[in-house]
């Protein structure tokens, strides 16, 4: 199944709804007790998951109409997530473009959840502070059971489900700053959808083709395949030092072809629009605008 947060144009808050060709289906019109968002539905395990596939299997049958997602928006694929794991330099031609090294440990860091936007929204930043922002297409993995010591050949029974990142960055203040948290979590920074896709839809997330398209031209255009470490490996490696739980996004890093490392370099600027594609999972786009 696809999940996605939308609202109307007259709706402040989103609903929590399934995908359907084009149409989405709102929970809190077909249950009693719908989880208002994913983090509930994902915290209800997965009699909570098969409980929202009969009822929408229920409602398809009995002839429910969804609602076009042409009268919809989107907001962020996930909101409130237990915490959000960034992977730095997990693929070589990245690693290699930036001058970091991949071989010898992870480069983990956090977003901060102020950052999350959705698909088709606006992401602003001050001119005065960063001329350096850059794209970055990137598999985001969403946990769905606590995970502690987790071996690699079951690490995958842990996923929820999947989703798109675009892990946008500040560059200029990414290598001035020795953390980077904060080039990554301005408003806006982490656009994620436009769905997020249930595990059994990706039996294989090292078989996904990601590409960005910045104003009508390829950046980006590589395989999960090329990672360094896994989706597996990722959450045997993080699940070693600490539980990670259930919600949890984690964001799988960036293949080759950022902004920073073209010459003459490649930024977003106002009025850019980026779009991040995954298949079998969706396209995600974000206009930019500098203020």
């Amino acid at each position: 199944m696809k999940f996605a947060h939308l609202r109307s144009e007259a709706q402040l808050t989103p609903r929590l709804a399934v995908v359907i060709e084009g149409g989405a289906l709102f929970l809190d019109e077909l249950m009693p007790n719908p989880p208002a968002i994913l983090q509930e539905l994902i915290d209800r395990g997965e009699s909570g998951l098969a409980e929202v596939s009969q009822v929408v299997d229920a409602a398809t049958a009995g002839g429910a109409e969804p609602v076009p997602i042409t009268q919809l928006r989107y907001c962020s694929a996930v909101l409130r997530p237990a915490q959000i794991i960034a992977i730095g330099a997990n693929y070589a031609a990245h690693a290699s473009e930036l001058k970091l090294r991949s071989e010898s440990a992870m480069t983990i860091f956090s977003l901060w959840p102020n950052s999350l936007t959705g698909h088709d929204a606006t992401t602003k930043w001050p001119g005065d502070l960063t001329t350096q922002v850059d794209y970055e297409a990137e598999l985001g993995v969403i946990i769905g059971r606590a995970a502690h010591e987790v071996p690699v050949l079951d690490a995958l029974e842990y996923v929820w489900g999947y989703t798109v990142v675009n892990d946008i960055t500040a560059r200029d203040l990414q290598f001035s700053e020795a953390q980077w948290s904060r080039c990554k979590s301005f408003d806006g920074f982490t656009p994620t959808g436009p769905v997020v896709v249930t595990a059994d839809e990706i039996p294989d997330p090292q078989d996904l083709w990601l590409t960005t398209n910045l104003d009508g031209r390829i950046m980006q255009d590589a395989s999960s395949g090329d990672m360094v470490r896994s989706v597996a490996e990722i959450i045997h490696l993080l699940s070693r030092s600490a539980t990670i739980p259930p919600g949890t996004l984690i964001s799988t890093g960036s293949p080759g072809g950022a902004g920073y490392s073209r010459k003459p370099p490649v930024f977003l600027q106002d009025g850019s629009t980026v779009t991040i594609t995954i298949d079998k999972i969706g396209s995600l786009t974000t206009h930019c605008r500098i203020i």
